[in-house]
């Protein structure tokens, strides 16, 4: 008969407590079931025990996060800046978040792993990733609240290599707290033990020390010795090689740039565990502590080398194959090969230099003869309160503005307050001088600097060779090649004889100089325009169309305009290159249809050089991995835009600004070294109306190049002055720079003429060009945009069309 105590309680009855079995007795079937759950529970927790490591490595139901696989392990990524290149092979840059150059063990200082060995993991030589004894001292240690570490040299590098606890490698279970630091030093363990299977412990080493960070964003010791002590790895003294180890246990506290006293304190214990390992002697480690730590402190930037202009076009253009192809510019360490050649570079920057620095001393001395700032309406007048509405525009104003508001004074009061500040000055070589100033102050002083930009292109590649966007970028990083965007003047006007050229017309074909009024209609409304000459003044002459583009007879392009169409040339400039918005309105040949950027008419003037092909402008040429595997070449990209005759006709009527009589080019007579072998030259000047801007278009039988120049605001300009002319303020750049451009032996570019006319040309070109009577004929101008709206026909007044 079974026990009475193993019957089963009915369902219903109440419940009583059961009798404990005498002594000797078998259990009854309750504890039998406690005895086989904690068996099982047992070998389950056994199971999971050996089961851990192989859940952790497959991040079993995303619990644990992702570990390193077999190709990370052996081929393993370590974040390394990318480089930037000119074309003829000098570093322009380097771009990292964390700046590191890798180097050979071979290239470091001994010193550096003695140190390392002595104080991060004396028994580095006798584990396999794993330092026992260490590991349970820490955790022995550590019970007792004294928290120890124990982290082995390969088990620190897996942590760097791998980036073990960031956020993409961490599991669900990372939110629980004690947890997550089990599961990542579990990965970390883990991984070292496949770090020491796969490496020999000098490659371990040499990972380590090209790994770690040192403080002040430097990583791998390359970069450190570079920022701390102005050396290489292999020139660190025991000292300073101490000082960089000592730095690895806490890179912010230990930094002997910023906390010199506690790196100084930790500096000690390294030589004192290199004296405790044999590798100094007693005396040798007490002299040694007794130095005080000399730093030559240069920390290098996220993105290192020259400010230059035309670094943010490069970036912006290599960070956009990097997200299409799934690379990072900060990290991947790749290299970039550029159009810019940093000898034409030198070149151009020196021509602006140079010009911008007499013309600025011109444009001073101009406005401080008039005794007034040269912010001006339309008659002259110095326009009232012009910095304070241009500082309301400004980041800092709105600032300040947030942090006063409600309170003027206080404003006001920040708005006025000096304090010295670096500021940008022609007076010294390196451009830069301290003033007392208040932030209106500043404005006023830097809104008085004359601007420029300047581009060069090879027409048949679409590389970019020189850029400079400005005088300093230090202080003013506003781009004018790119980012800058004026009215061009009468740079504009060949893409009026462009688009008669390309509908039948011959550069030989006539339109007499005279004065006109055109009729049109906007919106709607009947319009009137009369343009004028620049001298106000009309020759008469019949003149052929080379000649009219040459001297930049404004009535003549007027007329050709109306003749062609407007909306029909806006047209013909956006298929060759540019690509700003324009106005189809009568005014368009005069250049005050739209606002384009020296980049935007370098590409289109290049059009005409590349026998009617548009190359699109580049400036990388290839991307390479960082083992020097090419992972892209950027080839030119053309496509045909005019025709091959119509292309030629355009560089010989560019041309006519050299040869004809009273061409607007023909200040570039005076630069001597131009005009060697019969060299020949094409281009145009243009000028904006109040002389707002000036720009000069320069072609060679090699080279496209654009100038600008201008005040930061159209408001700040010479005052009816012709030394505001684009033939005054630009030419001379690019007469300078072409100048140096072939004395230089180094470069490739030598004198020669543009191509013969191509075969089978029926348009006649070469045609008879009046002379004026010599009481009539002008020094050569430019045909600034002055438009003369008359009324409309029903009597109300047309808006004008912007004639700066």
């Amino acid at each position: 008969m079974a026990d009475e105590n193993t019957l089963p309680v009915p369902p219903n009855s109440r419940a009583e407590a059961r009798p404990t079995p005498p002594s000797g007795r078998r259990p009854g079937r309750g504890t039998r079931r406690l005895v086989r759950v904690a068996w099982v529970s047992f070998f389950i927790g056994v199971g999971l025990f050996l089961a851990y490591p192989l859940l952790v490595k497959s991040n079993f139901l995303f619990l644990f996060g992702k570990s390193p696989g077999l190709d990370e392990l052996e081929n393993p990524k370590v974040e390394q800046p990318s480089e930037v290149y000119t074309a003829d092979g000098v570093l322009l840059g380097r771009y990292f978040r964390e700046n590191r150059s890798p180097v050979p063990l071979s290239q470091m200082s001994p010193w550096l792993t003695k140190a390392l060995i002595a104080t991060e993991d004396a028994r580095f030589y006798e584990h396999s990733g794993i330092d026992a004894p260490s590991l349970v001292s820490t955790i022995y240690y550590g019970l007792k609240g004294d928290k120890r570490g124990g982290s082995t040299i390969s088990q620190q590098l897996a942590k760097n290599l791998y980036k073990t606890r960031r956020s993409e490698n961490r599991g669900g279970l990372s939110h629980v707290p004690g947890v997550g630091v089990v599961v990542a030093k579990t990965k970390e363990w883990m991984t070292a033990v496949e770090l020491e299977r796969r490496y020999t412990k000098e490659e371990i080493l040499r990972m380590y020390l090209n790994t770690v960070e040192y403080g002040s964003n430097a990583f791998g010791i390359k970069v450190a010795a570079k920022t701390f002590f102005s050396t290489s790895p292999d020139s660190l003294s025991p000292e300073q090689a101490a000082t960089l180890i000592g730095v690895l246990n806490n890179p912010t506290a230990f930094n002997p740039r910023f906390h010199p006293v506690a790196a100084t304190k930790r500096r000690n214990v390294v030589l004192q565990r290199l004296g405790q390992a044999g590798y100094l002697k007693p005396a040798e480690v007490a002299a040694l502590q007794a130095k005080p730590i000399v730093l030559d402190y240069q920390v290098e930037k996220h993105v290192d080398g020259p400010d230059t202009y035309f670094r943010g076009a490069i970036s912006q253009a290599a960070n956009k194959w990097c997200d299409e192809h799934g690379y990072d510019l900060y990290r991947d360490g790749l290299r970039v090969y550029t159009t810019i050649d940093s000898r034409m570079q030198e070149h151009a920057e020196d021509a602006v230099g140079q010009r911008m620095k007499s013309l600025q001393q011109s444009f001073d001395n101009f406005w401080r003869n008039r005794r007034q700032n040269p912010w001006v309406d339309e008659e002259g007048n110095e326009i009232p309160d012009f910095i304070l509405s241009q500082m309301r525009r400004t980041e800092s104003y709105k600032s300040l503005a947030a942090r006063y508001k409600g309170q003027p004074a206080r404003l006001d009061s920040a708005l006025n307050a000096k304090r010295p500040m670096k500021v940008f000055t022609w007076k010294k070589t390196d451009h830069d001088t301290t003033l007392v100033m208040s932030p209106l102050d500043s404005l006023a002083y830097y809104k008085h600097f004359l601007q420029a930009g300047m581009m060069t292109m090879d027409p048949f590649t679409g590389s970019i060779k020189a850029w400079v966007g400005g005088l300093d970028y230090r202080f003013f990083q506003y781009d004018h090649v790119r980012q800058g965007r004026r009215q061009a003047g009468s740079t504009f006007k060949p893409f009026v004889y462009l688009t008669a050229l390309d509908n039948g017309y011959s550069p030989c074909d006539r339109i007499r100089d005279q004065r006109v009024t055109i009729n049109y209609v906007e919106n709607g409304q009947p319009m009137q325009w009369q343009p004028d000459n620049v001298t106000r003044e009309y020759t008469g002459i019949n003149m052929t169309l080379r000649s009219a583009m040459a001297r930049s007879v404004n009535s003549v392009t007027a007329q050709l305009t109306e003749k062609v169409g407007w909306g029909k040339v806006a047209d013909y400039a956006h298929k060759v290159g540019i690509t700003s918005p324009l106005l189809p309105v009568p005014s368009i040949g005069l250049g005050s249809a739209g606002d384009v950027s020296v980049y935007e008419m370098v590409d289109a003037y290049a059009t005409f050089l590349n026998s009617g092909f548009r190359s699109t402008p580049r400036l990388i040429t290839r991307i390479e991995d960082r083992n020097g595997n090419v992972l892209q070449q950027f080839d030119p990209v053309q496509k045909r835009a005019i025709s091959p005759e119509t292309a030629w006709l355009m560089t010989y009527m560019l041309r006519g600004g050299m040869e004809e009589p009273g061409g607007t080019s023909q200040g570039l007579w005076d630069f001597q070294d131009l005009w060697h072998k019969d060299n020949q030259i094409g281009g145009k000047t243009g000028t904006t109306s109040n002389y707002s801007d000036g720009w000069y278009m320069g072609l060679t039988k090699d080279l496209v190049s654009g100038v600008w120049v201008g005040g930061e605001d159209r408001s700040i300009h010479f005052f009816r002055s012709q030394q505001g002319e684009g033939g005054r303020m630009a030419l001379p750049i690019y007469g300078r720079y072409m100048e140096t451009i072939y004395q230089d032996k180094k470069l490739t570019y030598d004198y020669g003429q543009f191509p013969k006319a191509p075969a089978g040309l029926k348009r006649k070109y070469v045609c008879y060009t009046e002379y004026e009577p010599r009481h009539r004929r002008a020094e050569a101008v430019d045909s600034i945009s002055a438009d003369n709206l008359l009324e409309q026909l029903n009597d109300k007044a047309a808006p004008a069309p912007t004639p700066d």
